[in-house]
Protein backbone atom coordinates (compact mmCIF):
# COMPACT_ATOMS: atom_id res chain seq x y z
CA UNK A 1 0.00 0.00 0.00
CA UNK A 2 1.10 3.46 -1.15
CA UNK A 3 1.27 5.03 2.58
CA UNK A 4 3.73 6.68 4.83
CA UNK A 5 4.94 6.49 8.62
CA UNK A 6 6.12 9.73 10.33
CA UNK A 7 9.36 7.86 10.93
CA UNK A 8 10.52 4.05 10.53
CA UNK A 9 13.11 2.82 12.71
CA UNK A 10 15.13 -0.19 12.33
CA UNK A 11 16.32 -1.99 15.72
CA UNK A 12 18.82 -4.01 16.30
CA UNK A 13 19.56 -4.16 19.96
CA UNK A 14 17.18 -4.67 23.17
CA UNK A 15 18.52 -1.06 24.49
CA UNK A 16 17.69 0.56 21.19
CA UNK A 17 14.33 -0.84 21.36
CA UNK A 18 13.68 0.65 24.92
CA UNK A 19 14.98 4.15 23.87
CA UNK A 20 12.54 4.57 21.10
CA UNK A 21 10.08 4.24 23.22
CA UNK A 22 11.01 6.28 25.66
CA UNK A 23 11.16 8.88 22.90
CA UNK A 24 7.34 7.78 21.87
CA UNK A 25 5.99 7.45 25.66
CA UNK A 26 7.50 11.45 26.65
CA UNK A 27 6.09 13.03 22.93
CA UNK A 28 3.06 11.04 23.20
CA UNK A 29 3.78 9.39 19.52
CA UNK A 30 1.79 6.19 18.51
CA UNK A 31 4.31 3.45 17.80
CA UNK A 32 4.10 -0.03 16.20
CA UNK A 33 6.66 -2.67 16.42
CA UNK A 34 6.56 -5.20 13.13
CA UNK A 35 9.11 -7.30 12.05
CA UNK A 36 8.32 -8.20 8.55
CA UNK A 37 4.72 -6.21 8.03
CA UNK A 38 3.19 -9.04 6.20
CA UNK A 39 0.19 -9.56 8.51
CA UNK A 40 -0.76 -6.01 8.54
CA UNK A 41 -2.79 -3.67 6.12
CA UNK A 42 -2.31 0.29 6.61
CA UNK A 43 -5.77 1.98 5.60
CA UNK A 44 -4.18 5.96 5.75
CA UNK A 45 -1.00 7.37 6.66
CA UNK A 46 0.65 6.59 9.87
CA UNK A 47 1.20 9.53 12.46
CA UNK A 48 3.46 7.86 14.51
CA UNK A 49 6.76 5.85 14.29
CA UNK A 50 7.07 2.16 12.80
CA UNK A 51 9.64 0.18 14.77
CA UNK A 52 11.13 -2.56 12.85
CA UNK A 53 13.10 -5.38 14.62
CA UNK A 54 15.80 -6.41 13.55
CA UNK A 55 17.43 -7.95 17.42
CA UNK A 56 18.75 -11.29 15.97
CA UNK A 57 20.84 -13.91 17.15
CA UNK A 58 20.08 -18.26 17.71
CA UNK A 59 21.66 -19.76 20.51
CA UNK A 60 21.51 -23.48 20.30
CA UNK A 61 21.11 -25.72 24.04
CA UNK A 62 21.75 -29.52 23.07
CA UNK A 63 19.58 -31.75 25.62
CA UNK A 64 19.14 -35.48 25.88
CA UNK A 65 16.59 -36.24 23.65
CA UNK A 66 15.94 -32.23 22.39
CA UNK A 67 17.65 -29.56 20.69
CA UNK A 68 16.60 -26.07 22.21
CA UNK A 69 16.75 -22.90 20.42
CA UNK A 70 16.42 -19.64 21.59
CA UNK A 71 16.03 -17.07 18.89
CA UNK A 72 15.37 -13.58 19.12
CA UNK A 73 12.91 -11.93 17.56
CA UNK A 74 13.98 -9.77 14.91
CA UNK A 75 15.29 -13.51 12.79
CA UNK A 76 12.94 -13.99 9.55
CA UNK A 77 10.98 -17.17 10.00
CA UNK A 78 12.17 -19.05 6.84
CA UNK A 79 15.97 -17.69 7.48
CA UNK A 80 15.33 -19.90 10.97
CA UNK A 81 13.89 -23.04 9.03
CA UNK A 82 16.44 -22.88 6.93
CA UNK A 83 19.12 -22.44 9.22
CA UNK A 84 18.04 -25.44 11.53
CA UNK A 85 18.18 -27.70 8.71
CA UNK A 86 21.82 -26.81 7.54
CA UNK A 87 22.28 -27.53 11.16
CA UNK A 88 20.60 -30.85 10.79
CA UNK A 89 17.72 -29.89 13.29
CA UNK A 90 14.55 -31.45 11.58
CA UNK A 91 11.17 -30.21 12.62
CA UNK A 92 10.38 -27.06 11.28
CA UNK A 93 10.21 -27.77 7.50
CA UNK A 94 6.14 -27.98 7.38
CA UNK A 95 6.61 -24.31 8.15
CA UNK A 96 8.80 -23.39 5.10
CA UNK A 97 7.94 -20.13 3.83
CA UNK A 98 5.96 -18.87 6.45
CA UNK A 99 6.15 -15.26 5.94
CA UNK A 100 7.12 -12.97 8.81
CA UNK A 101 9.59 -12.64 11.92
CA UNK A 102 9.98 -15.13 14.87
CA UNK A 103 8.65 -12.65 17.23
CA UNK A 104 5.14 -12.15 14.88
CA UNK A 105 5.47 -16.34 14.57
CA UNK A 106 4.62 -16.59 18.24
CA UNK A 107 1.56 -13.25 18.20
CA UNK A 108 0.37 -15.47 15.86
CA UNK A 109 0.73 -18.95 16.49
CA UNK A 110 1.46 -19.58 12.94
CA UNK A 111 0.39 -22.84 11.60
CA UNK A 112 0.94 -25.20 8.20
CA UNK A 113 0.62 -28.56 6.88
CA UNK A 114 0.16 -30.01 10.07
CA UNK A 115 2.38 -28.24 12.13
CA UNK A 116 1.77 -24.76 14.34
CA UNK A 117 4.18 -22.72 16.89
CA UNK A 118 2.50 -24.18 19.96
CA UNK A 119 3.29 -27.65 18.80
CA UNK A 120 7.27 -26.80 19.15
CA UNK A 121 7.49 -23.79 21.37
CA UNK A 122 8.70 -23.69 24.59
CA UNK A 123 8.53 -20.11 25.50
CA UNK A 124 8.00 -16.53 25.20
CA UNK A 125 10.47 -13.93 26.36
CA UNK A 126 8.79 -10.41 26.70
CA UNK A 127 10.37 -7.13 27.43
CA UNK A 128 8.58 -4.58 29.76
CA UNK A 129 10.12 -1.67 27.78
CA UNK A 130 9.05 0.54 31.06
CA UNK A 131 11.48 -0.85 33.15
CA UNK A 132 13.26 -3.10 31.18
CA UNK A 133 12.08 -6.87 32.66
CA UNK A 134 12.24 -9.92 31.09
CA UNK A 135 9.39 -12.00 31.72
CA UNK A 136 9.14 -15.36 30.19
CA UNK A 137 6.09 -17.14 29.38
CA UNK A 138 6.08 -20.90 29.64
CA UNK A 139 4.39 -22.22 26.65
CA UNK A 140 0.79 -23.07 28.82
CA UNK A 141 0.59 -19.30 29.58
CA UNK A 142 0.75 -18.33 25.87
CA UNK A 143 -2.69 -19.56 25.35
CA UNK A 144 -2.06 -20.42 21.86
CA UNK A 145 -5.25 -21.44 20.09
CA UNK A 146 -6.26 -21.19 15.93
CA UNK A 147 -3.85 -18.32 14.92
CA UNK A 148 -3.73 -16.21 18.72
CA UNK A 149 -2.12 -15.78 21.36
CA UNK A 150 -2.25 -13.50 24.80
CA UNK A 151 -0.14 -11.65 22.81
CA UNK A 152 -2.53 -10.75 20.67
CA UNK A 153 -5.29 -9.42 23.24
CA UNK A 154 -2.15 -8.37 26.18
CA UNK A 155 1.10 -7.33 26.28
CA UNK A 156 0.42 -4.70 23.29
CA UNK A 157 1.04 -1.76 24.83
CA UNK A 158 4.84 -1.04 26.53
CA UNK A 159 5.92 -4.86 25.94
CA UNK A 160 7.79 -6.41 23.06
CA UNK A 161 8.49 -10.33 22.42
CA UNK A 162 12.41 -10.47 21.84
CA UNK A 163 12.85 -14.34 22.00
CA UNK A 164 11.22 -17.28 21.62
CA UNK A 165 12.08 -20.87 22.79
CA UNK A 166 11.63 -23.66 20.58
CA UNK A 167 12.09 -27.36 20.96
CA UNK A 168 13.16 -29.64 18.20
CA UNK A 169 13.19 -33.37 18.65
CA UNK A 170 16.20 -35.52 17.98
CA UNK A 171 14.15 -38.32 17.23
CA UNK A 172 12.53 -37.39 14.16
CA UNK A 173 9.09 -37.68 12.59
CA UNK A 174 7.59 -36.59 9.98
CA UNK A 175 4.63 -34.60 9.81
CA UNK A 176 2.77 -35.89 6.35
CA UNK A 177 -0.36 -33.07 5.69
CA UNK A 178 -2.99 -34.60 3.22
CA UNK A 179 -2.23 -32.04 0.25
CA UNK A 180 1.60 -33.28 0.46
CA UNK A 181 0.69 -37.10 -0.02
CA UNK A 182 -0.44 -36.28 -3.04
CA UNK A 183 3.30 -36.07 -4.31
CA UNK A 184 5.06 -38.67 -5.41
CA UNK A 185 8.18 -37.71 -4.41
CA UNK A 186 7.79 -38.61 -0.84
CA UNK A 187 8.49 -42.09 -1.40
CA UNK A 188 11.91 -41.86 0.32
CA UNK A 189 11.07 -39.32 3.11
CA UNK A 190 13.49 -36.95 4.51
CA UNK A 191 13.12 -33.13 6.28
CA UNK A 192 14.66 -31.76 3.00
CA UNK A 193 12.69 -33.33 0.80
CA UNK A 194 9.39 -31.82 2.83
CA UNK A 195 10.93 -28.45 2.75
CA UNK A 196 11.26 -28.63 -0.74
CA UNK A 197 8.16 -30.11 -1.45
CA UNK A 198 6.39 -27.36 0.76
CA UNK A 199 8.70 -24.57 -1.05
CA UNK A 200 7.08 -25.40 -4.45
CA UNK A 201 3.59 -25.33 -2.95
CA UNK A 202 3.53 -22.09 -1.34
CA UNK A 203 5.48 -20.59 -4.30
CA UNK A 204 3.11 -22.02 -7.20
CA UNK A 205 -0.04 -20.65 -4.61
CA UNK A 206 0.79 -17.75 -2.69
CA UNK A 207 1.79 -13.87 -5.25
CA UNK A 208 5.04 -12.76 -3.88
CA UNK A 209 4.27 -9.83 -2.31
CA UNK A 210 7.18 -7.95 -3.72
CA UNK A 211 5.59 -8.42 -7.21
CA UNK A 212 1.74 -8.12 -6.51
CA UNK A 213 0.85 -6.57 -3.46
CA UNK A 214 -0.58 -9.02 -1.09
CA UNK A 215 -1.04 -9.91 3.28
CA UNK A 216 -0.93 -13.29 2.47
CA UNK A 217 -4.43 -15.01 3.57
CA UNK A 218 -6.44 -12.43 4.18
CA UNK A 219 -9.30 -14.39 5.95
CA UNK A 220 -9.16 -17.13 8.95
CA UNK A 221 -10.29 -20.53 8.10
CA UNK A 222 -13.63 -20.51 10.32
CA UNK A 223 -14.03 -22.79 12.96
CA UNK A 224 -17.67 -24.23 13.22
CA UNK A 225 -20.26 -26.23 14.79
CA UNK A 226 -20.73 -29.92 13.97
CA UNK A 227 -24.21 -29.32 13.11
CA UNK A 228 -23.93 -26.46 10.81
CA UNK A 229 -20.31 -28.18 9.32
CA UNK A 230 -22.82 -31.21 8.88
CA UNK A 231 -25.42 -29.13 6.61
CA UNK A 232 -22.03 -28.33 4.32
CA UNK A 233 -20.64 -32.01 3.94
CA UNK A 234 -23.85 -33.24 3.21
CA UNK A 235 -24.82 -30.83 0.30
CA UNK A 236 -21.17 -31.17 -1.04
CA UNK A 237 -18.23 -33.66 -1.87
CA UNK A 238 -14.63 -33.02 -1.18
CA UNK A 239 -15.13 -30.13 1.39
CA UNK A 240 -11.75 -29.14 2.90
CA UNK A 241 -12.04 -29.67 7.17
CA UNK A 242 -10.47 -30.27 9.86
CA UNK A 243 -11.77 -32.16 13.42
CA UNK A 244 -11.11 -30.22 16.29
CA UNK A 245 -10.30 -31.50 19.64
CA UNK A 246 -13.33 -29.73 21.08
CA UNK A 247 -15.56 -31.27 18.36
CA UNK A 248 -15.89 -28.04 16.21
CA UNK A 249 -15.24 -28.11 12.92
CA UNK A 250 -12.57 -26.03 11.14
CA UNK A 251 -13.28 -25.66 7.15
CA UNK A 252 -11.36 -24.25 4.29
CA UNK A 253 -12.49 -20.45 3.93
CA UNK A 254 -10.18 -20.87 0.48
CA UNK A 255 -13.16 -23.17 -0.39
CA UNK A 256 -16.09 -21.15 0.65
CA UNK A 257 -14.83 -18.47 -0.96
CA UNK A 258 -14.60 -20.83 -3.78
CA UNK A 259 -17.60 -22.18 -4.16
CA UNK A 260 -19.66 -19.31 -4.28
CA UNK A 261 -18.36 -18.75 -7.95
CA UNK A 262 -16.99 -14.80 -7.28
CA UNK A 263 -16.96 -13.81 -11.39
CA UNK A 264 -13.99 -12.22 -11.59
CA UNK A 265 -14.98 -10.13 -8.94
CA UNK A 266 -12.45 -6.63 -8.47
CA UNK A 267 -13.12 -3.60 -7.06
CA UNK A 268 -11.23 -0.74 -8.48
CA UNK A 269 -7.47 -2.35 -8.27
CA UNK A 270 -8.56 -4.76 -5.48
CA UNK A 271 -9.13 -8.57 -6.68
CA UNK A 272 -9.34 -11.84 -5.53
CA UNK A 273 -6.21 -13.88 -6.37
CA UNK A 274 -7.44 -16.70 -8.82
CA UNK A 275 -4.71 -19.34 -7.57
CA UNK A 276 -5.89 -19.10 -3.99
CA UNK A 277 -8.87 -17.17 -3.50
CA UNK A 278 -8.07 -16.39 0.56
CA UNK A 279 -5.54 -13.75 -0.79
CA UNK A 280 -6.71 -10.62 -2.05
CA UNK A 281 -4.23 -8.98 -4.28
CA UNK A 282 -3.78 -5.42 -5.20
CA UNK A 283 -2.90 -5.00 -8.93
CA UNK A 284 -2.01 -1.50 -9.07
CA UNK A 285 -2.03 1.33 -6.81
CA UNK A 286 -5.57 0.10 -4.89
CA UNK A 287 -6.09 2.09 -1.84
CA UNK A 288 -7.39 0.34 1.50
CA UNK A 289 -11.18 1.75 0.80
CA UNK A 290 -11.07 -0.88 -2.25
CA UNK A 291 -9.39 -3.54 -0.35
CA UNK A 292 -12.10 -3.20 2.36
CA UNK A 293 -14.76 -2.83 0.42
CA UNK A 294 -14.03 -6.47 -1.44
CA UNK A 295 -13.07 -7.88 1.37
CA UNK A 296 -16.86 -6.58 2.78
CA UNK A 297 -18.65 -8.15 -0.46
CA UNK A 298 -16.97 -11.20 0.19
CA UNK A 299 -17.62 -12.12 3.71
CA UNK A 300 -21.33 -10.97 3.02
CA UNK A 301 -21.81 -13.04 0.34
CA UNK A 302 -20.24 -16.28 2.40
CA UNK A 303 -22.49 -15.35 5.13
CA UNK A 304 -25.85 -15.15 2.67
CA UNK A 305 -24.94 -18.35 1.54
CA UNK A 306 -23.24 -20.39 4.11
CA UNK A 307 -24.33 -18.86 7.38
CA UNK A 308 -20.84 -18.47 8.17
CA UNK A 309 -18.43 -15.49 9.21
CA UNK A 310 -15.35 -14.89 7.75
CA UNK A 311 -12.97 -13.25 10.25
CA UNK A 312 -10.04 -11.52 8.97
CA UNK A 313 -6.28 -12.55 9.40
CA UNK A 314 -4.80 -9.55 8.40
CA UNK A 315 -4.61 -6.72 11.41
CA UNK A 316 -5.99 -3.13 10.38
CA UNK A 317 -3.82 -0.03 11.42
CA UNK A 318 -5.05 3.60 10.75
CA UNK A 319 -3.52 6.84 11.43
CA UNK A 320 -3.19 5.89 15.16
CA UNK A 321 -3.12 2.38 15.90
CA UNK A 322 -4.59 -0.74 15.01
CA UNK A 323 -8.27 -0.94 14.98
CA UNK A 324 -10.62 -3.74 14.73
CA UNK A 325 -12.69 -3.10 11.26
CA UNK A 326 -15.12 -6.15 9.62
Amino acid sequence: MDVTAKKIVFVKTIQSLINIWKICKLSNLPYIILGEGSNVLFLENYEGIVIVNRIKGIKIQERQNIWLLHVFSGEKWHDLVKYTLRMGLFGLENLALVPGSVGSAAIQNIGAYGLELKNICEYVDIISLDNGKIIRFKKNLCNFSYRSSIFKKKYNYGYAIIAVGIKIQKNWKPIIFPSLLKSKKLLKISAYKIFNIVCQIRKKKLPNPKKLGNAGSFFKNPIITFKKAEKILSSYINVPHYIQYNGFIKISAAWLIEKYNFKNIQIGNAAIYKKQKLILINLKNANSKEILKLAKTIQKCILKKFEIYLEPEVDFINSSGKIKLL
